[in-house]
C-alpha cells in the first residue's frame, strides 16, 4: 500500500451495497450509507483463513449494536468492514485523537472509513494530561486506554449501549501490552483475540476482500518511541510526528523515530537501510531534523524492530 490512493479503486469491484442510492462509492457519502454491505472475496485463502473469516462474521454478526474502537490499522480495521457488512447501520467506529496519533494517520483512518462506508465519529481524549501516562511508566498503554474507553462507553451509552470492540489480535496476547488489561476491564470484546486470529490472517484476509491497506504497516502511538521514564509531552509527540512523516513521504512507509532527549534515531527495515542512505541526501535530513526541534540524527543499523523499547522491561 502506497500513500493510501485507494479511492481511485472503485468499491463496486469487491462488494455489493445493498441500498436504493447507487452501487458506485463514489456517488456515497459515508454516512449515507446505512444498511449493509457485502465485501466479496476477490483473492484465495487457506482453508484455515476461510474459516476465520467466517467465524468473524458470525461473531459480530452477534452482537446487536457495536461500537468499534478504530485506529485506521490493519486489525480494527478489519473488524469496522466486518461489522459494516454484517451489523450495517447497528455499527459505528470512532477514533480517539490526541497528540499521541500523528495527523497523517488521522487522515488515513478517515479516508478508510468513508471507503468501507461505516459511520466513523472521533473524540478527544486527555491522556497526556494523566500522571500516569505522561511521566511514562512501564504501564503508560494502561492509563492511555483507560482514558480511551471512558470517553467509548459516554459514546456507546447514545447508541442503546453499543458493545465496544476493538482490534487486538492473537499475537498482541503474546507481547507486552497493558492496555489490553484496560479494555478488558471495561468490558471490550476483542473479537481477533477471542478466534486466535493472527497478524498474518488478517492481513491475508484484508487482501482477499479488496481492503487496499491490507499491507499497512503497524503504528503503535507515538508515545512508544520514548523511553520509559523520559516524560511525554505534546511538543515530542508532535515532534516525533513530523519526523515519522517527513520519512514517509520520501518513500519509506516502515518507520520508527526513536526519540532520547533531543536526539532522533531512526528505525528503518535492514533491508532498506541502504536504500535510504542511498536516495535520501544527508542534508537534507539533517537540515529538516534540526527545523523541528532535534540536535542530533542517527540511523539505527540493527534496522526497525517492534517493541524494542520493551527490552529494557525484559532485561
Amino acid at each position: 500500500m502506497h500513500q493510501l490512493n485507494f479511492f481511485s479503486i472503485r468499491r463496486h469491484r469487491i462488494c455489493k451495497i445493498h441500498t436504493d442510492v447507487c452501487a458506485n462509492s463514489s456517488q456515497i457519502k459515508a454516512t449515507s450509507i446505512t444498511k449493509k454491505v457485502f465485501f466479496s472475496q476477490l483473492e484465495s485463502l487457506t482453508n484455515l483463513e476461510l474459516k476465520e473469516l467466517s467465524l468473524l462474521r458470525e461473531f459480530i454478526k452477534n452482537i446487536e449494536n457495536a461500537c468499534i474502537a478504530y485506529s485506521g490499522g490493519v486489525d480494527s480495521s478489519l473488524v469496522a468492514t466486518i461489522a459494516q457488512e454484517q451489523l450495517g447501520s447497528k455499527a459505528f467506529a470512532v477514533t480517539g485523537v490526541s497528540p499521541s496519533l500523528a495527523p497523517y494517520l488521522l487522515k488515513q483512518a478517515r479516508l478508510q472509513a468513508s471507503w468501507i462506508g461505516i459511520r466513523h465519529e472521533e473524540c478527544q481524549t486527555n491522556e497526556i494530561n494523566e500522571p500516569n501516562y505522561y511521566k511514562n511508566p512501564e504501564n503508560r498503554c494502561f492509563a492511555c486506554k483507560k482514558e480511551l474507553h471512558a470517553h467509548l462507553k459516554q459514546i456507546s451509552k447514545r447508541y442503546d449501549d453499543a458493545q465496544v470492540v476493538d482490534g487486538v489480535n492473537h499475537d498482541d496476547l503474546q507481547d507486552f501490552r497493558p492496555g489490553i488489561n484496560a479494555s478488558t476491564q471495561a468490558g471490550v470484546i476483542s473479537p481477533l483475540a477471542e478466534l486466535k486470529i493472527n497478524k498474518q490472517s488478517i492481513r491475508s484476509i484484508s487482501k482477499s476482500l479488496g481492503l487496499p491497506w491490507w499491507d499497512k504497516p503497524s503504528q503503535p502511538c507515538l508515545a512508544s518511541r520514548i523511553p520509559f521514564g523520559e516524560e511525554i509531552s505534546s511538543k515530542r509527540l508532535k515532534q516525533i510526528g513530523q519526523a515519522e512523516e517527513w520519512i514517509v513521504n520520501q518513500g519509506f512507509q516502515k518507520v520508527r523515530v526513536r526519540s532520547q532527549g533531543l536526539s532522533a534515531r531512526i528505525e528503518l527495515p535492514s533491508n532498506e537501510i541502504d536504500s535510504f542512505i542511498k536516495n535520501v541526501e544527508r542534508d537534507k535530513i539533517v537540515k529538516y531534523f534540526f527545523s523541528i526541534g532535534f540536535n542530533s540524527i542517527s540511523l539505527d543499523l540493527e534496522g526497525l524492530i517492534s517493541g524494542k523499547l520493551n527490552r529494557a522491561i525484559k532485561n
